[in-house]
């Protein structure tokens, strides 16, 4: 569904009369596209402490566009405030910030350069997780870079976004495939986010095809972010499986052979789901993603027993249990990695959606008890959180609500399923299983949950 403000906002006169009465003016968000060859187009700058010597190491696959401010990075060249290209991407390592006073190195690396930055830049602040400090000081300054980066990322204009890293000690080699997605348009709609990244054996083989030679099956499959997940995996050289309820088996079908995979038409609810799941897949799956999911709303005063249990099956019983009888077979592989779609519903709560809000909670939960587990096979699970997100479903919202949900963001839009299923993808590759047991919000930094 098309965004009439945002095509208003964006024109010659929508410009000069936003701005003349004050309205936000988002931009327009710039999404990977097919043929794309390197994930910064344009200039990146590095700076900071010694992990930023080893983004330097491969910054070059990046872009060929690779400049360092105030610390000297090899193999860069100097930029200067005001007189470099503008930045499409930057990388300020704060890791070696070890005292309250060494937290004014944040204000001046940034000022400088914030009237700099391109349209769509993408920042990324990288640290060491505080709990894993022994000095208290250190901790200290550390979980500073969480509120400086939060604030940060709602500052930033014309598309901007800014995340936090922290890198845990042997995580190092995983930050090529982080910051592949996130200095990147494949993470467009991500912001404000603070993620760890922890050790991890595995390694993208070929950045050309990140899920080449790995199964992934995807609930809820036939249409909306389920579809949009399948044709990214399939874009990324998986083999999909698709699955869906009966009645979508049309829907399925048409889309499994466009990909080239094959479909399940499949009640996850059935007493027999789960034995038959695993008749269906005698090869085993690398990749799981639990994207099925429904709503029955009304406020608990209201809600009948029917829609709570309904809700609470399909959303996170079906789940567990696909997940657990996955498991215990063997079907799902050694190194797999299982993503779970939750909401910001989850996290924040919404009016009228009791019943929803706690499946959603309950996802994160389910990511954040299995991750121990999952780690004990190289396997690792996390959950994604969308936002307000620009579907069938929310095509259906009153006008009102539709417009308070899409501006309600520091990018003051909705998301598109294509910015879900990228952030599912990234999840999948073999390297991500250093965000274990972890909740990436997909919301443009909305206000709800913030």
């Amino acid at each position: 569904m098309s965004d009439r403000y945002i095509e208003f906002a964006n024109s010659d006169l929508g410009r000069r009369l936003v701005g003349a009465v004050g309205l936000p003016s988002p931009a327009r968000l710039e999404r990977w596209q097919a043929g794309r060859l390197r994930p910064v187009e344009g200039a990146l700058l590095l700076s900071g402490g010694p992990l930023a010597d080893k983004v330097g190491a491969f910054a070059g696959k990046l872009t060929d566009q690779v400049y360092s401010f105030g610390t000297f990075v090899s193999e860069t060249q100097e930029w200067v405030a005001g007189l470099g290209p503008k930045l499409k991407a930057v990388v300020f390592d704060a890791s070696g910030l070890a005292d309250i006073d060494a937290l004014s190195q944040l204000r001046v690396f940034f000022q400088p350069l914030l009237r700099s930055l391109d349209r769509g830049a993408h920042v990324v602040i990288l640290g060491r997780a505080p709990e894993s400090l022994g000095d208290p000081l250190a901790s200290i300054a550390q979980r500073a870079l969480e509120g400086f980066s939060r604030t940060l990322a709602k500052e930033l204009r014309n598309g901007g976004t800014l995340q936090l890293l922290y890198v845990g000690d042997g995580a190092e080699d995983q930050l090529e495939g982080a910051l592949r997605f996130f200095l990147s348009p494949k993470s467009a709609f991500i912001s404000g986010q603070v993620l760890r990244l922890t050790a991890c054996a595995e390694q993208v083989q070929d950045w050309t095809r990140p899920l080449g030679g790995r199964t992934a099956l995807v609930t809820g499959a036939a249409r909306g972010i389920g579809a949009a997940i399948a044709e990214t995996f399939a874009r990324d050289g998986a083999d999909v499986v698709l699955l869906d309820v009966p009645q979508a088996k049309g829907d399925l079908d048409a889309l499994a052979a466009r990909l080239g995979g094959r479909s399940i038409a499949l009640d996850i609810c059935a007493s027999d789901a789960a034995s038959e799941l695993i008749e269906q897949l005698p090869d085993g799956l690398d990749i799981l993603v639990h994207n099925a999911g429904i709503t029955r709303d009304k406020t608990l005063a209201n809600m009948t027993p029917e829609f709570w249990d309904a809700v609470l099956a399909v959303n996170l019983k079906a789940p567990q249990v696909l997940t657990q009888a996955l498991f215990d077979s063997g079907t799902l592989h050694d190194h797999a990695r299982i993503v779970l779609l939750a909401s910001i519903s989850g996290i924040a709560g919404n009016r009228g959606q009791a019943n929803y809000a706690a499946s959603k909670a309950g996802l994160i939960g389910l990511a954040q008890v299995w991750a121990p587990r999952l780690a004990k096979r190289g396997s690792s699970i996390a959950a994604v959180a969308p936002g307000f997100i620009e579907t069938h479903m929310t095509a259906q919202v009153p006008f009102t609500l539709r417009e308070a949900g899409r501006r309600m963001s520091s990018l003051g839009q909705g998301g598109l399923p294509q910015d879900v299923a990228e952030a599912v993808a990234w999840l999948g590759q073999p390297g991500s299983g250093a965000v274990n047991g972890q909740v990436l919000r997909v919301c443009g930094q909305a206000i709800m949950g913030a």
